[in-house]
């Protein structure tokens, strides 16, 4: 029994930080059903996929990259939306933005922006993601349609005002601003805003960050969290304090040391259905 142990632990180790045998760089792809009865007819069954904190190269590397690319793909969602936090230096932003616009889902991808991105590289980013026809919201709403029903995209800013490259709009979008019947999407780097923010008007809030905690105890408890919060915004699917529910993204990258233990990387998809 004692020489079990510590076997155990190793199996544990790598079975939390190996990447997915059929995709790199993936370890698993999480789903989500969220139903509403703002959600119009014709979104029922809309699958969102949501990507965060690629943070290449960190230890998501090429190899990783292309993994998440051909994931995306086989996961045919019908739009990406990507959170922020992409590059370790500015020389990873084209190859990067290259290689995710090969997913090509038919309503597109959408994008904000994470602080690693605020403190360098900006325009690069902004620039390489209008190249390839990825929509960057930065205080802004979108629209996507169905014919004549839609669903609203809310890209939100955490960081204006805290970065001189963080924009921030005179008259952004806020709950005053956005039907209260239309469902919508707040897409935001940092979960810490679904609490800060009067975020009433939003029906699903998407954000990563926390990478998980990155190094965890087995899943239960995590040291660092990269949130004010705590524990409470770690990953997974939350509430906020008036009942919005949040899905929190691991993340497929790695900051400030390249390792992961019990916090695998992942994918988020998102079924949307209507009551």
């Amino acid at each position: 029994m004692r020489r079990l142990f510590p076997c155990l632990l190793i199996l544990m180790l790598a079975l939390s930080s190996c990447t997915s045998l059929r995709y790199a760089g993936v370890n698993r792809v999480r789903s989500y059903d969220i139903g509403s009865p703002d959600v119009p007819e014709a979104f029922d069954g809309y699958r969102i996929a949501f990507a965060s904190d690629f943070h290449l190269e960190s230890k998501f590397k090429e190899r990783q990259l292309r993994g998440t690319v051909k994931a995306l793909q086989a996961l045919a969602p019908d739009v990406v939306m990507l959170g922020g936090d992409y590059q370790e230096g500015c020389e990873y932003v084209a190859p990067l933005f290259e290689a995710l616009a090969e997913a090509t889902p038919p309503d597109g991808i959408y994008a904000v922006l994470g602080n690693n991105d605020y403190e360098r590289c900006t325009e690069l980013i902004r620039s390489a993601m209008q190249e390839h026809g990825i929509h960057l919201l930065e205080q802004a709403v979108d629209t996507i349609y169905k014919g004549e029903q839609y669903i609203l995209v809310w890209g939100a800013n955490p960081y204006a005002g805290r970065y001189p490259t963080a924009r921030a709009k005179r008259h952004a979008p806020s709950s005053e601003t956005i039907g209260q019947r239309d469902f919508t999407i707040l897409l935001t780097h940092t979960p810490d805003y679904v609490e800060d923010a009067d975020i009433s008007a939003a029906d699903l809030a998407l954000a990563g960050h926390t990478h998980g905690g990155q190094v965890t105890l087995f899943g239960l408890y995590a040291p660092i969290t990269a949130s004010k919060y705590g524990m409470r915004y770690r990953t997974g699917l939350k509430h906020n304090r008036h009942g919005i529910p949040i899905i929190i993204s691991n993340g497929l990258g790695t900051s400030r040391r390249n390792i992961r233990f019990c916090a695998p990387t992942d994918i988020v998809v998102v079924t949307l259905q209507s009551k």
